[in-house]
């Protein structure tokens, strides 16, 4: 699944083709998981031009001229494509097709991405927000009594991280991904806060710089723990993972607190 650092850079991307385009049409082939009517995202949508598209945690959201907010959540497999004037992508979701004939597919085999208008505001901040500061992550820790990856991962807590960043943000802190949330000391926590900056910024620099014009799948060549290829940590120790609800990678260089 596409994460913060991945789904910035498509919303870059995705930026540079489609800003301030009229869209012509919307259609949504596979209707299972629609929340919207068709008919009501065309009569929202339709004719209207796309003045930005961002990232709201997991989700991509492109906002319209008219106050409307077309969210996608490509879950698992969803990838987006480019096309001019006919989509020949197959499991398509739905098409946003443009005046002028540029056209964005979005795919899944699986059938589980999914679109929405109008999307609620999110509760929970974002990973790279403002509002998350060390104090405000310590006195959640604090409620919490499960394990921290689990918190970490949790959308409802924090907007943006998911599996696989979220085992790279806990080696860089040093914390195991089974540490209890309320036992995680002060010193911890705050290297905790760093690691979350740190690993996600430096992610979104290096897919840029190699990846400039991505829009679908996952870069996970950077990672330093969470990669499949790798036996070792940066530091020598050897790579542990256990399957939980997708894998957890993790080493003993670690502190587990309980």
């Amino acid at each position: 699944m596409p994460e913060l650092p991945d789904l910035n850079v498509f919303s870059h991307n995705l930026e540079k083709v489609l800003l301030h385009k009229q869209l012509e049409t919307i259609d949504v082939p596979v209707k299972k998981k629609l929340r919207t009517p068709e008919k009501e995202l065309k009569a929202a949508l339709e004719g209207q031009r796309l003045e930005s598209i961002h990232r709201v945690g997991k989700e991509l959201h492109m906002e319209f001229k008219n106050g409307h907010v077309l969210g996608m959540h490509l879950m698992l497999h969803g990838k987006l494509y480019l096309f001019e004037d006919n989509n020949e992508q197959k499991h398509t979701i739905c098409t946003l097709l443009f005046k002028g004939g540029k056209g964005l597919a979005l795919t899944d085999y699986q059938g589980q991405a999914n679109i929405f208008l109008d999307p609620e505001p999110k509760e929970a901040p974002d990973a790279l927000s403002k509002e998350l500061t060390p104090a405000w992550l310590e006195a959640a820790l604090g409620k919490k009594r499960t394990a921290i990856k689990k918190f970490l991962t949790d959308q409802h807590n924090i907007l943006g991280i998911g599996n696989a960043y979220a085992d790279d943000i806990l080696w860089e802190a040093r914390i195991s991904p089974f540490s209890v949330c309320n036992k995680i000391p002060s010193a911890a926590i705050k290297a905790l806060h760093k690691a979350i900056h740190k690993v996600l910024t430096d992610a979104e620099k290096n897919i840029r710089k190699h990846h400039p014009d991505i829009i679908n799948g996952e870069v996970r060549d950077y990672m330093l723990v969470h990669n499949h290829k790798l036996t070792e940590s940066p530091g020598g120790a050897a790579i542990q993972h256990v399957s939980s609800g997708g894998k957890t990678y993790y080493t003993d260089e670690q502190v587990e607190y309980k």
